[in-house]
């Protein structure tokens, strides 16, 4: 069976979407195969469920409020789709913005196996154009 890296994709920004606001941390970690790498930043690498579990949960710690998320359509090729964001979240209850894209790399179940990301954050709140 031939995975749809479309689907796979939404599937992924749904989990996001809906997991981000309210702190699931997993649903957003069981859209990642068990072994699949995130790499927060160049530097910062979270190996497989665990690593990846691990760091959400890090983030989510220092919000006090719901985070606002949006998702722009991705663009796809072969296995892998990148996928821009913006999220405005609320670390100690001072608003953040943050604008990034994702490299997603899927299996054939349409799990996330490779994941990079790469943002840039600003104080206060800005929404998206």
């Amino acid at each position: 069976m031939i995975m749809d890296v479309r689907e796979a994709a939404r599937r992924w920004m749904d989990a996001w979407r809906q997991g981000w606001p309210a702190k699931d941390v997993e649903r957003i970690v069981t859209r990642h195969a068990e072994h699949a790498d995130h790499w927060a930043s160049m530097f910062h690498r979270c190996r497989g469920r665990a690593g990846l579990r691990a760091y959400v949960l890090e983030c989510f710690a220092e919000e006090t409020r719901p985070a606002e998320v949006w998702f722009g359509a991705p663009h796809l090729d072969g296995d892998l789709a990148t996928v821009e964001y913006w999220a405005i979240t609320y670390p100690y209850d001072q608003p953040l913005t943050t604008s990034g894209c994702t490299l997603l790399r899927f299996d054939a179940a349409g799990l996330v196996t490779e994941s990079r990301d790469y943002s840039h954050t600003r104080e206060g709140r800005t929404p998206p154009p």
